[in-house]
C-alpha cells in the first residue's frame, strides 16, 4: 500500500456527523401481569451471582468471584420479570457465557455507587440500546424503558459523567435519599436517613431501599453549625469536592437541618418482599353457611364479607378460606465499613423483620425467608455483625462477599478452556495464569476492621456461581445447588483437546523445538492428519533480526493482550486493553476497555495484577467509544486504593479531550488520583513546540497561541490534514475552535510525562490522528537506546498502536521502521469482500488492510486485534500473506526476545482450530456495534 493511495472510508463518521448509529426507536414499555400465585421466582447471582425463584428464584451471578475485581451481582427472576442488583465489570461477558438474556431485565439496582458497582453500565446501555428491534429500549421522548436503573442519589454524578460519551435519551435512571446538591431530596430530619423508601409496589414484587451512611456519629455532632447551603453547579471540580469532603449539617430555610452526605458513602439495604398467596377457597364451607355458588364467592376470595342467601348471618372470609401463606422476603444487605455497620445496628428500619423482637402486634412482625450479604469478610466476621445476623430467626444466610475459596474457579468457562488449550500448545506466548494469591482483604483495605475474625455465631452458606434460592413455588422454598457449575481441571481439558485432535501433541513439540534452537525444525513440514493438507512455514525467508533487537534480555518488554474483541465483550473475547509490562521499570495501559482489571488478574494471578496495578506509569485512551475506556475508573480507584499512605504522584492518563469531561465529573463520586493530558498534546508537532517554548516566557508562549503557531497541542489554522487521501482536509477537531489551554498547565504536565517516560526507560510516546471519530489518535512508544555487553549502542525499540482506525497516511508514517505494529483488524475480507464495505462505513480495517499498512510501513512484526464477536474464537485467515503476522487472542503476551518466532506459531493455530466455524456469537453484534460508536 502506497502511502499516497486513496483508500475509503466514511467521511461524516470521522467527523462525528453519521448520526445513522443513533438510538432506535424507543418501545413502550410491555405490560407484564402476573398470577402470583402460579409464578416461579427465584434468586440467582452472577460472576459471584444469587438466585431466587417465584416461580421466582434468586441467583448468585459470579462477576467477580474468581478475579476478586467487582461486587457480586444477584439476580431475582420471576416468570416474566427481571431485577439485577448491582452491575459491576464483566457482567455482559457474564451473561452471554450463561445465556442469561440481557433484554429480559427490568430493573438494575445498586447497593453502592462506586467502580465496583457500577462499571458495567455504560456497555450495558449501549448494549440494550442495540437490541431495540428485539424488544429491548431504552427511555426517550417520556416513554418508560425495559429497564430502569436505580441507586442512591449519588448515582447521578455517574450518570452524569457518563453522558460525556452516552447520549442522554439512552441513560433513564432513578436516583433515591438525601442529595449532596441542592437540586437533590433534602432530608428534613436526619432521624429519616434510614426510613424505607419503597421503589417498586406492584402485583409481583415490593421493593424498598434502606440506606445506610458512613460517619453518621461525625455527621450528628455538626447539628449546632450553621453551614451555608451551596448550588453544587455553580462550583467547579476542586470547589465540589471540598465541599462535600465530610458529612454536614445544613439549615434549610425553615430552620431544621438537612443531611449533607459526602459522595459514594451512602450503601443500600433492599428489602424484597413477594405478595402473600391467600388461603383457599372452600366450596363446601360457603355451602355450609348458605351461600349460593356465585358472584358472593368471588367477593369472599377478595377478602371482603357477605350475607348468607339461606341463614342471617354475615360469612366473613375467615370462615371459608384457608389461611394465607405468607410472601417470601429476602434482604440484599452492602454494609462495607465499620461506620456503615454502626449505622446498621442502630436502624430501626429492620424491627419488623427480626425474629427475635418479643411483643411485636401480630401482622406487623415479617419472617425473613433469605439474606445476601455483599458485605466484605472483614465486617462479617465481626462479633457485631454476627450477632446481628442472629436476630433473624429464620433466614438463609448467604455470603457473596469475596471469598478466597472462589479464587480458583474460573466464572468464565468458555474463554478459560481456549485459555488452556492454547496454553498447552505454545506456553511461551500463552503463559498460564499466575498463581491465584487473596489481595488486601484483609488487613489495609479502607474502612477495614481492626478486630480480628470472631467464632461464626450465626449459621450461614458460602456464595456460589449460579448458586439458587427458590421462593417459589412455596413447597420448593430453599437452595438450590443443581446450576452451580461444576469444575474442570486443565488436565481434563487438555485429554479432551488429545481425543478431540490428537495431531495437537505433535504440533506442541515442533513449537517446543523453536524456543531450543532445533534447526531440523525450520526445515520441516508438518503434514495435517485431517486432512492431508502440508502447511508450509513461512519463516524460512525471513530477514535477519532488526537491530534493536540484538541481545534483547525477557527483562526488557512484554506485550500482553489484555482484550482481543471490539463492540462489547464476548464469551472468547474481552474488549480493547493492551498491557505494556517494561517489568522492573513499571508498566503502560493502551486503551481500557470495560474488564481490563479481570484480565490482569486471569493472566497475573489476584497478587500479580495488584503489583502491575501499582507499577503503572501511564495509561493512553484511544479515542471515546466505550469498549476502549470504560474499565479506567476500576483500574484507577484501585490504584489509589493500593498506594494510599504511601508517597507517590497521581497516575498520567493520556485521551481525547471528551474523555476529561467524564472524568472530571466521574471524580465528583471518587477520587480517582490522575493527572490528565490530551492526546493533542502529545502530537509530534505538539511536542516539538513543547521542546522549542520550554524556556519561553509565558507572555511569548501567549502570543505564539493567538498567532496559531506553535501552541503547545494547536495545529496552524492554515494546517491541511493528510488524513483523508488525495489532500482532502479532515474538518475534525484540528479544525474546530479550541478552548483556550492553560499552557503553564500544559507544560507541566508535559515536563512530568517526559520523566515518566524517562523514568520507564521510554525516550518517546507520540499521538498522531487516524481516521475513525473525532478525536481518534494512535500511539508511538519508542524505547530509549541501550549500550550492549561490549560498549556497542543499541537502538532502542518501537512499537505502535493503531486504535480503531481506517488505512490512512498518518498511521503509514508513524509505523514507518515499528518493531511491531498492533493493529486493528474488525473485518476479514479475504472470503467475505461484502465485508469491506461495512469497514468503510464505520472507519474500521479489514484484515488485509491492516497488513498492507504494515508492509507498506516497513514494520518487523504486525499483530492483528480488535475483531468483530462475528469471529467468536478466531478468525479466517490465510498464512500465504502473513509471514510476519500473527493473531491477538486473550492474554496471549509476546515477549520482544521472542518476536521472531510470533509468525511461526500461526500454521498450528489453524490446527487447534480446525473445526471451528465462523458464527456470528450474538444476532445483535451489528446492532450493538452501531449503538457503541
Amino acid at each position: 500500500m502506497e502511502e499516497t493511495e486513496s483508500v475509503g472510508f466514511n467521511k461524516r463518521r470521522a467527523e462525528g456527523l453519521d448520526k445513522s448509529d443513533g438510538p432506535k426507536k424507543v418501545l413502550p414499555l410491555k405490560d407484564r401481569k402476573l398470577n402470583t400465585a402460579n409464578t416461579i421466582c427465584y434468586l440467582q447471582g452472577m460472576r459471584l451471582s444469587l438466585n431466587v425463584d417465584i416461580t421466582s428464584d434468586g441467583v448468585i451471578m459470579g462477576t467477580g468471584m474468581d478475579t476478586q475485581d467487582t461486587s457480586p451481582s444477584v439476580l431475582l427472576f420471576f416468570d416474566k420479570r427481571r431485577f439485577i442488583f448491582n452491575a459491576g465489570e464483566g457482567l455482559q461477558r457474564f451473561c452471554t457465557e450463561h445465556k442469561i438474556k440481557l433484554s429480559k431485565i427490568d430493573h438494575i439496582f445498586l447497593s453502592r455507587v462506586c467502580s465496583e458497582t457500577v462499571g458495567g453500565i455504560p456497555g450495558l446501555l449501549l448494549t440494550l440500546a442495540g437490541m431495540g428491534e428485539e424488544g429491548m429500549s431504552v427511555s426517550m421522548n417520556g416513554l418508560d424503558p425495559l429497564v430502569n436503573v436505580w441507586g442512591p442519589s449519588d448515582f447521578k454524578y455517574f450518570v452524569d459523567a457518563m453522558r460525556s460519551f452516552i447520549p442522554a435519551a439512552m441513560v433513564h435512571t432513578h436516583s433515591f435519599g438525601p442529595s449532596p446538591g441542592s437540586d437533590g431530596i433534602s432530608i428534613p430530619n436526619p432521624m429519616m436517613f434510614t426510613d424505607p423508601i419503597v421503589l417498586i409496589d406492584d402485583e409481583v414484587v415490593k421493593i424498598s431501599a434502606i440506606l445506610l451512611r458512613s460517619n453518621a456519629s461525625e455527621a450528628s455532632q455538626l447539628n449546632n453549625e450553621n453551614c451555608p447551603l451551596l448550588n453544587a453547579r455553580e462550583l467547579d471540580l476542586e470547589e465540589r469536592r471540598n465541599q462535600f469532603s465530610e458529612p454536614l449539617l445544613r439549615r434549610s430555610p425553615n430552620n431544621e437541618f438537612d443531611l449533607a452526605v459526602k459522595p459514594g458513602d451512602i450503601s443500600v439495604i433492599y428489602v424484597c418482599e413477594l405478595p402473600e398467596i391467600l388461603g383457599k377457597f372452600d366450596p363446601k364451607k360457603a355451602v355450609a353457611f348458605g351461600l349460593r355458588p356465585g358472584s358472593k364467592y368471588r367477593e369472599l376470595q377478595l377478602g371482603n364479607s357477605v350475607k348468607s342467601d339461606r341463614q342471617n348471618i354475615m360469612v366473613h372470609p375467615s370462615d371459608v378460606v384457608g389461611p394465607s401463606i405468607p410472601g417470601p422476603i429476602v434482604l440484599v444487605v452492602d454494609c462495607q465499613t465499620s461506620s456503615h455497620l454502626q449505622e446498621l445496628l442502630s436502624s430501626q428500619s429492620l424491627s419488623n423483620y427480626y425474629g427475635d423482637v418479643s411483643g411485636t402486634p401480630p401482622g406487623i412482625s415479617k419472617t425473613v425467608n433469605c439474606i445476601i450479604h455483599l458485605s466484605p469478610a472483614s465486617v462479617t466476621d465481626t462479633n457485631d455483625y454476627q450477632k446481628w445476623m442472629t436476630r433473624f430467626t429464620k433466614a438463609q444466610h448467604i455470603m457473596a462477599g469475596l471469598e478466597k475459596k472462589n479464587i480458583e474457579v474460573p466464572i468464565l468457562k468458555a474463554s478459560a478452556r481456549i485459555a488452556a488449550r492454547l496454553n498447552y500448545l505454545c506456553p511461551k506466548f500463552f503463559p498460564a495464569p499466575g498463581f491465584w494469591s487473596i489481595p488486601h482483604l484483609n488487613g489495609s483495605a479502607p474502612g477495614a476492621l481492626s478486630e480480628a475474625p470472631a467464632s461464626k455465631l450465626c449459621e450461614s452458606v458460602s456464595a456460589e456461581n449460579l448458586l439458587k434460592f427458590h421462593l417459589r413455588p412455596y413447597s420448593q422454598l430453599g437452595l438450590d445447588r443443581s446450576g452451580v457449575p461444576s469444575t474442570i481441571s486443565p488436565s481434563e481439558i487438555i485429554d479432551e483437546l488429545l481425543s478431540e485432535i490428537p495431531e495437537i501433541e505433535a504440533a506442541a513439540q515442533q513449537i517446543t523445538c523453536f524456543w531450543h534452537g532445533d534447526k531440523q525444525a525450520k526445515e520441516d513440514l508438518i503434514p495435517m492428519l485431517n486432512n492431508n493438507l502440508t502447511i508450509e512455514e513461512p519463516w524460512l525467508n525471513l530477514s535477519t533480526l532488526p537491530s534493536c533487537l540484538e541481545d534483547i534480555s525477557r527483562e526488557d518488554m512484554e506485550i500482553v493482550l489484555l482484550g482481543t474483541g471490539s463492540a462489547q465483550p464476548s464469551k472468547y473475547r474481552n474488549v480493547s486493553s493492551i498491557f505494556i509490562n517494561l517489568f522492573s521499570k513499571g508498566s503502560l495501559l493502551l486503551d481500557c476497555g470495560e474488564g481490563t482489571l479481570g484480565q490482569l488478574k486471569r493472566r497475573f494471578g489476584v497478587g500479580g495484577a495488584d503489583d502491575a496495578v501499582r507499577g503503572l506509569r501511564c495509561i493512553w485512551i484511544s479515542h471515546i467509544h466505550a469498549d476502549h475506556h470504560t474499565g479506567l475508573a476500576r483500574i484507577l480507584a484501585l490504584r489509589r486504593d493500593l498506594l494510599k499512605g504511601v508517597s507517590h504522584e497521581p497516575l498520567l492518563v493520556i485521551g481525547p479531550r471528551q474523555l476529561k469531561r467524564f472524568l472530571n465529573a466521574y471524580q465528583i463520586l471518587e477520587d480517582l488520583d490522575m493527572q490528565f493530558l490530551d492526546c493533542r498534546h502529545t502530537t509530534e508537532a505538539s511536542l516539538e513546540a513543547f521542546d522549542s517554548n520550554n524556556d519561553t516566557s509565558p507572555s511569548e508562549s501567549q502570543t505564539s497561541t493567538e498567532n496559531g503557531t506553535n501552541a503547545i497541542g494547536h495545529m496552524n489554522q492554515d494546517h491541511k490534514s493528510t488524513l483523508f487521501a488525495r489532500e482532502i482536509p479532515m474538518q475534525s477537531h484540528w479544525k474546530r475552535p479550541d478552548s483556550p489551554v492553560n499552557n503553564s498547565m500544559v507544560s507541566s504536565i508535559l515536563r512530568n510525562l517526559k520523566k515518566v517516560l524517562t523514568e520507564a526507560g521510554l525516550e518517546a510516546l507520540i499521538s498522531f490522528p487516524v481516521v475513525h471519530c473525532p478525536q481518534a489518535f494512535g500511539v508511538v512508544l519508542k524505547a530509549a537506546d541501550r549500550i550492549n555487553a561490549v560498549g556497542k549502542v543499541v537502538p532502542g525499540w518501537k512499537i505502535v498502536y493503531s486504535g480503531d482506525s481506517r488505512p490512512c497516511p498518518e498511521l503509514i508514517k508513524a509505523s514507518h521502521g515499528a518493531t511491531v505494529l498492533i493493529h486493528e483488524a474488525s473485518f476479514h475480507a479475504t472470503f467475505e469482500d461484502a465485508l469491506v464495505d461495512e469497514a468503510i462505513a464505520r472507519n474500521h480495517s479489514t484484515t488485509k488492510e491492516a497488513i498492507e499498512v504494515g508492509d507498506a510501513a516497513g514494520a518487523y512484526r504486525i499483530i492483528l486485534t480488535h475483531f468483530s464477536q462475528r469471529y467468536p474464537k478466531i478468525p479466517v485467515f490465510d498464512e500465504t500473506h502473513m509471514h510476519k503476522t500473527c493473531i491477538a487472542f486473550d492474554l496471549m503476551s509476546v515477549n520482544l526476545a521472542d518476536l521472531h518466532i510470533l509468525p511461526r506459531v500461526l500454521p498450528y493455530l489453524k490446527i487447534l482450530f480446525q473445526n471451528e466455524m465462523i458464527v456470528d456469537e450474538s444476532d445483535g453484534i451489528v446492532n450493538v456495534a452501531s449503538a457503541a460508536n
